[in-house]
């Protein structure tokens, strides 16, 4: 019995260790499988709610996409709602936009006052001229002239007393050196009457070379600025910078409305001008006429005299 017992102890007790080295290997990995946190990826699983067999169906809220959203709450920042009439354009406009805007309307006013003023002037000119040369032409002689026209103030009228006022500064002239005299004062007082005839049309010819660039730079910086709401409001929408390039166009449109009646009127006047200036040259021509027969009678009466002696 002892010996049995021994045998057992040899067996056995050589397993002992191994046996709880294991047990402990077996604790260790379980302690470590429950202390490892669970994926992130994975999710924790909603519990599940059982609903009634009679309950509706849930409805779902269709949700506007954030840009969408956005845009609308930007244009409603903008107040869409604006007068573009043109005076409510004016009022909305820029300050620079405006400035322009008013030099223009001032600029048109100009024209139509010229054109006014000079229309009135040539017709009263172009009409004295006329009456003054039928005079001349019918007239003898410059003191007969003279004495039908001495009171007038209209150029041909003036004209014709610069003649006689050279013929009585010089009693006893040379013909030639007389015509000659005469001549260069006559075209004195020509050009002096053309141009106090032509006074406006410098500013209509302003008005018609430079409104148009005007307009055009009042345009440029309410697009400018237009592009800067545009940056501002983070949006492309046409509806929220429409009123502002409408404003700019308006510059633009009354740049064209200021230049386009001066460079017309402009030009009829010119032609006018041109025709009155005709006139004068026909005025001179007709003294100079009248001057030649007179010394043609002092040159004869000084041969009769001479013949007679």
């Amino acid at each position: 019995m002892p010996k049995f017992v021994s045998n057992i102890r040899v067996l056995f007790i050589p397993l002992v260790p191994q046996a709880v080295l294991g047990m402990v290997t077996a604790v260790v990995i379980s302690a470590a499988a429950l202390a490892q946190p669970a994926p992130s990826g994975a999710a924790a699983s909603p519990p599940i709610v059982s609903q009634p067999a009679s309950s509706a169906p849930a409805v779902e809220t269709p949700v506007a996409p954030a840009s969408e959203a956005s845009g609308a709450s930007v244009i409603a920042n903008a107040a869409l709602p604006r007068d573009l009439s043109p005076w409510g354009m004016f009022l909305n406009a820029d300050i620079i936009v405006k400035i322009v805007m008013v030099g223009l309307v001032f600029a048109s006013l100009v024209t139509w006052t010229v054109w006014l003023a000079k229309n009135l002037e040539l017709w009263k000119a172009t009409r004295s001229g006329r009456t003054a040369l039928a005079v001349l032409n019918e007239a003898r002689s410059l003191a007969e002239a003279n004495a039908r026209l001495g009171k007038s103030d209209e150029t041909v009228a003036r004209l014709l007393r610069t003649a006689v006022h050279e013929v009585q500064m010089s009693p006893h002239p040379d013909p030639e050196a007389l015509k000659e005299r005469i001549s260069w004062l006559l075209e004195r007082v020509e050009a002096s009457s053309s141009r106090r005839i032509g006074r406006g049309m410098g500013l209509l010819a302003s008005i018609g070379a430079t409104a148009p660039f005007v307009g055009l730079f009042g345009t440029v910086w309410g697009i400018m600025n237009s592009f800067i709401g545009i940056s501002n409001a983070h949006t492309t929408n046409l509806a929220v910078v429409a009123p502002g390039i409408a404003e700019a166009l308006l510059a633009t449109a009354l740049g064209l409305f200021a230049a386009i009646p001066a460079v017309v009127i402009y030009n009829v006047f010119s032609r006018q001008i041109g025709g009155y200036r005709a006139l004068l040259a026909d005025g001179s021509a007709l003294v100079m006429r009248l001057v030649s027969r007179d010394c043609e009678r002092v040159s004869s009466a000084h041969i009769s005299r001479a013949a007679a002696e």
